[in-house]
């Protein structure tokens, strides 16, 4: 059994959602120990003990110790099924985490794979729904993932409530090397629920004209609609990058729009083929099939992300730091 310390590096929930992933896809039974130990709420969050439970019924695993706020589990895999399946996270837990979860291990399932889920499509600390559309899902094709994401109705913290479906086609990953690509034209969302139209035009606005003063186009489409939580926000995607930023009460849909595209700017501005988001949830298929990419910077989940792996995959994965930080994992 491969033996996981939580806490080492980023500690946070990206170290158990990699591990249990890369254990479903191996058949390696893994523990994981010291789970967010240095977190404020240490142990399992209830949207991680979703996430692995969900992932065990894919993967008819034998589990211990998978309850909210527990320090430990071991996970112990079995024969991947496809499916029509449904998870209700039962808050506002992030959609895409869960999502990003399983899908390693719905690419190496028996029969394709049709997953509803409900919960936050556009929450703190995770990807929004857009982001893993336009953005994330589209680099994991070019490692021969095949995905598709429809997204019914958003959510947002803290009533959740949003439902999106993930199909996913079996399939052998391949290795991928990704080039730079010259910055095209940015394209968005902006989108808000019971607020006034104005509210998701204004993060519009603000984004096209900061995006416009850096010399690039941008065409972002607005979505007003009413669904039962409330909440705005906004998502950036041109290529291999995107930037996203969400409303708060007494935050400025100004601020909130200008926020999103200045950070939308920096990574065009970059001379990476990646997002510095994107390049820690590229890591387990760059282990899985090789390849090589590069980003703004080595982040602490990045760095995590690779220990992670390498721990169940006979695999060294370089990342080295230069004018950009370039990552590379031949099998």
């Amino acid at each position: 059994m491969i033996e996981i310390d939580g806490s080492f590096g980023e500690g946070g929930g990206q170290i158990v959602r990699t591990a249990v992933a890369l254990s479903a896809v191996t058949g390696d039974p893994v523990r994981i120990t010291r789970i967010r130990e240095g977190r404020k709420n240490p142990g399992l969050s209830p949207q991680h003990a979703t996430a692995i439970l969900a992932l065990a019924k894919v993967t008819n695993a034998k589990t211990d110790g998978v309850k909210p706020r527990s320090p430990e589990i071991t996970f112990q895999p079995g024969e991947i099924r496809g499916g029509r399946r449904e998870i209700d996270i039962g808050t506002a837990g992030s959609i895409t985490l869960l999502m990003q979860c399983l899908l390693p291990a719905l690419v190496c399932a028996d029969s394709p794979t049709i997953l509803t889920v409900r919960g936050g499509t556009d929450v703190k600390w995770s990807p929004t729904i857009d982001y893993l559309s336009h953005v994330a899902l589209p680099a994991f094709a070019e490692f021969g993932v095949k995905s598709r994401l429809s997204c019914a109705r958003r959510g947002y913290y803290p009533k959740g409530g949003g439902v999106a479906t993930l199909e996913v086609v079996p399939g052998k990953l391949k290795r991928a090397d990704l080039s730079v690509r010259e910055p095209g034209a940015v394209e968005g969302v902006s989108h808000s629920s019971n607020l006034p139209e104005h509210v998701a035009q204004r993060q519009s606005q603000a984004a096209i004209e900061v995006i416009e003063e850096s010399g690039f186009g941008a065409k972002i489409r607005c979505e007003t609609e009413t669904v039962p939580s409330t909440g705005s926000g906004i998502t950036l995607w041109s290529g291999r990058k995107g930037a996203s930023a969400l409303g708060e009460r007494g935050l400025r849909a100004e601020l909130v729009g200008a926020f999103a595209a200045e950070n939308m700017v920096a990574e065009l501005k970059s001379k990476a083929a990646v997002d510095r988001y994107l390049a820690d949830q590229l890591v387990p298929y760059l282990a899985l099939a090789g390849g090589s990419y590069t980003a703004p910077e080595v982040s602490r989940h990045a760095s995590t992300n690779i220990w992670t792996a390498t721990r169940f995959l006979d695999v060294e994965i370089y990342a080295e730091v230069g004018e950009v930080a370039t990552f590379r994992a031949n099998l």
